[in-house]
């Protein structure tokens, strides 16, 4: 094979690949992701291909004002072409940890500092598909020093009583599944107290 015959060696993505994937070849970079393809073992013994979309990682925080008051936001989602009802989140920068991420996020969507920030759950958003892993938290102490979103962002501010989000969520005015899932463990795990 001549020297010109042969290809670079392929790009992997800029972000942490789980085991069992390390090195898998790019095959798309965007802002925010990439997109690796992937031979997996199967059991039975071949293997199959897979593309795997390779997130940083992010947070979502529930900004609580009061024991019974929280902050929501309503976000225009392009994506699926709605304003959703949501809980502040963000992206990982790069070299940053979850709690500092959660710290900066809240400020910029909401405006609120909090001035505590507890560690709630962790999850995968799309394990199908994504390696996405959300860091959730809960604010406290919440100081108001103003909103400071990107040129892109659309964002309304809205404080709510716990009682009126959970008739949002009841009846479905709040579809978007990171926020569901962060009302919901709360509510069960720290309001009600049962036991995880």
């Amino acid at each position: 094979m001549s020297q010109s015959d042969s290809s670079p060696p392929a790009k992997t993505s800029r972000f942490p690949l789980p085991k069992g994937l390390e090195g898998a070849p790019l095959i798309y970079s965007g802002f925010r992701f990439d997109v690796c393809t992937a031979q997996v073992p199967l059991e039975s013994g071949g293997t199959a291909e897979r593309q795997v979309v390779v997130h940083p990682g992010a947070v979502a925080i529930l900004p609580l004002i009061e024991k019974d008051k929280l902050v929501l936001i309503r976000n225009r989602r392009h994506a699926v072409g709605e304003r959703l009802w949501e809980v502040p989140a963000g992206t990982l920068e790069p070299g940053e940890e979850p709690i500092e991420t959660a710290r900066r996020e809240v400020i910029e969507e909401t405006g609120y500092k909090a001035n505590t920030m507890e560690p709630l759950v962790d999850f995968y958003t799309t394990p199908g598909f994504c390696t996405e892993k959300m860091h959730v938290f809960v604010g406290r102490d919440l100081e108001h020093v103003g909103q400071n979103l990107d040129d892109t962002e659309e964002i309304e501010v809205h404080i709510f009583a716990w009682d009126k989000v959970k008739e949002m969520l009841r009846k479905g005015a709040i579809s978007d599944g990171k926020t569901m899932l962060t009302l919901l463990y709360y509510q069960m795990y720290r309001v009600e107290g049962v036991s995880p």
